[in-house]
This record gives C-alpha cells, sequence and structure tokens, in this order.
C-alpha cells in the first residue's frame, strides 16, 4: 500500500515508518517538524515538510502521495502544556485533524489509522481500562484526541472514511534505528536514562503514597515494536474499531528504577517529590478486544526488554537525534 504518514518523524511515527517500509509499503511522511526530527526520518521513504494547518498544502500533498491510507500521528502531547495553553491544543489536534479529514475527502482517501491515547478515559472507573468505559478526559490534550474520535465517526458515516484509532498507554523502548527524543522530555523512561547517562543527576518520583504496591503510580508499558505491530494489522482492517493498546500489566516507577539500574549497571539516584494533580494511581488496559478481531499480541511482555532497548539506542545517540 501507499501510506500518507502525519507526524512520521517523531518517535512513534518513524518507527512505525520503518516497519511498514520493511513489510514492502510505500510511504510519504508530512511532518512540520515543530516536535519531529529530519534524522528520524526514514531515507526509504519520500518526505514533505508541511502542516496540517495549511489546507492547500495538505491537500497537494496528499494528492501527489496517491495514497491509498493514512497514518495519522501529527499532535502536540504534552499534558501539562495543554493545561496551560488549551489553544494550541485545539488548533493543532483538532483543527488540523480536521483539515486531515477534508483533504482525504477531497483526495478520495477512505482508510485512516489514528494515534489516539489512553488520556481520553480520563481517571478510569476500573482497571484493566477496556473499550465500554466511559471516555471522561481530564485535560485538553485527551479531550482534543477524543474530539477527533468523534469526528472520525461522522466522516465515516457520511462520507465512508473507514478509520481504526488505537487509544496507547505508556509507549516505550527502540528499534536499532529510531528512539526516544523529544526537545521537552516528559516520559519517565527516557529521563531514568538520562541519569545513568550522566545527563541528570537524579530522576523525580511523584507521589510514593499511592494505593499500589510500592507506593508510587503503576503504569502499562508497550514496545514502540510491538505498537508498529498494531498498526500495520490495522491498515488491513475492513472496518471502523476503537481499540486500547497495552500488555495487560503494569510497572511502577519505582520497578521502572530498579529495572533501569539493572540493565544499565548504573545506580540512579531519585528525588521523592509530592502527588501531581490528575495522576490516576493504575492506567492498565485490556487489549483483548484487539487481540479478538486483528489476532494482535504484544511480543515484548518483559520491563527490561523494552529498557534494553530504549538503553541500546540512547547509547548509540547520547545527544538525541541533535538537529
Amino acid at each position: 500500500m501507499r501510506i500518507f504518514v502525519t507526524g512520521g518523524a517523531g518517535y512513534i511515527g518513524s518507527v512505525c515508518v520503518e516497519q511498514m517500509l520493511n513489510s514492502g509499503h510505500e510511504v510519504t511522511i508530512f511532518d512540520n517538524l515543530s516536535e519531529g526530527h529530519r534524522s528520524a526520518v526514514d531515507p526509504r521513504a519520500s518526505f514533505v515538510l508541511g502542516d496540517l494547518k495549511d489546507l492547500s498544502g495538505l491537500v497537494a500533498a496528499l494528492s501527489g502521495a496517491g495514497a491509498d491510507a493514512v497514518m495519522h500521528f501529527a499532535a502536540n502531547a504534552l499534558v501539562g502544556e495543554s493545561m496551560t495553553n488549551p489553544t494550541k491544543y485545539f488548533r493543532n489536534n483538532v483543527t488540523g485533524g480536521m483539515h486531515l479529514l477534508e483533504a482525504m475527502h477531497e483526495c478520495g482517501v477512505r482508510k485512516i489509522v489514528f494515534s489516539s491515547t489512553c488520556a481520553t478515559f480520563g481517571t478510569p472507573e476500573r482497571v484493566p481500562i477496556d473499550e465500554t468505559l466511559p471516555q471522561l478526559p481530564i485535560n485538553p490534550y485527551g479531550e482534543s484526541k477524543l474530539m477527533f474520535e468523534k469526528m472520525l465517526r461522522w466522516y465515516d458515516e457520511i462520507h465512508g472514511i473507514r478509520y481504526v484509532a488505537l487509544r496507547y498507554f505508556n509507549a516505550a523502548g527502540a528499534s536499532e534505528r529510531f528512539g526516544e527524543d523529544h526537545r521537552i522530555e516528559t516520559h519517565l523512561i527516557p529521563n531514568v536514562l538520562k541519569v545513568a547517562l550522566g545527563q541528570k543527576d537524579e530522576v523525580s518520583i511523584f507521589g510514593t503514597d499511592y494505593e499500589t504496591p510500592d507506593g508510587t503510580c503503576v503504569r502499562d508499558y508497550i514496545h514502540i515494536l510491538d505498537l508498529a505491530q498494531a498498526h500495520m494489522l490495522a491498515l488491513g482492517s475492513e472496518r471502523s474499531a476503537k481499540y486500547n493498546l497495552g500488555t495487560g500489566g503494569g510497572t511502577s516507577v519505582r520497578e521502572i528504577v530498579a529495572s533501569c539500574e539493572r540493565v544499565t549497571g548504573k545506580k540512579i539516584k531519585v528525588s521523592e517529590q509530592p502527588r501531581r494533580p490528575g495522576d490516576p494511581a493504575r492506567l492498565i488496559a485490556s487489549s483483548d478486544r484487539i487481540h479478538r478481531e486483528l489476532g494482535w499480541t504484544p511480543k515484548y511482555q518483559s520491563i527490561d526488554q523494552i529498557i534494553e532497548s530504549a538503553w541500546a539506542w540512547h547509547v548509540k545517540h547520547p545527544n538525541g537525534y541533535g538537529d
């Protein structure tokens, strides 16, 4: 297939592009490089520098790609920033997404795989989180992703654009070539590894009094390669659907630190801080639906395996992509 990938120069997009190319698909990447990196663009892919807010430029790029399907990763994704600058999130994630759907309709592209998030659920009523739970976002980031999910339903019903929305929990790890390099790094694993690399003195643990076995938050970490596999399976889906993606298991903050110490052989200094507002004690996914309907099963169940891949990439790229 010919796949048009928005945000293909970012962390998740770059690895998914790599895996699609390895599987024989043709890929055109559309990215404004505000968060992504030019060095993270697989050289086998075509690259178009552009912005979703520029509808005419987007239509020209999508038409020129001759795309059979779209994978939509492009978004702003910092929860804290969304609470101080909601306009940025609704403009980029919602208006930009609307432009993408308009362009797809105009160009006759009838399939999209959307990078959604567990943040659409807010603080869940129970865990594991399955697709039947109510979606009640507690920040503009989660709200913006949910708004686009709702738009997908109507563009399917009215224009026949089939969609698969994949709600990630905590993407982690790396392929051999591409890894995690955010300009503002808020994710736990790369921040812990920065301590091991000598780039930070310590890592903060926010909250040690949760109702969890060791008092720290528990999250469901999924290897980026398993995530990429789910996207390729979603490409083959003939009907619209929404799926949660995770391993079904949870790892606490302290367990992540301990795993990083095992993998790197370095002592990680931690600083215990008060809880952050809005952090649920546990976020764990039920992936039963995507396993049942698309046959997806994560291969990487060990947190050490996930961190080993991330560490190998960071050792090779101590300064990230450097652009």
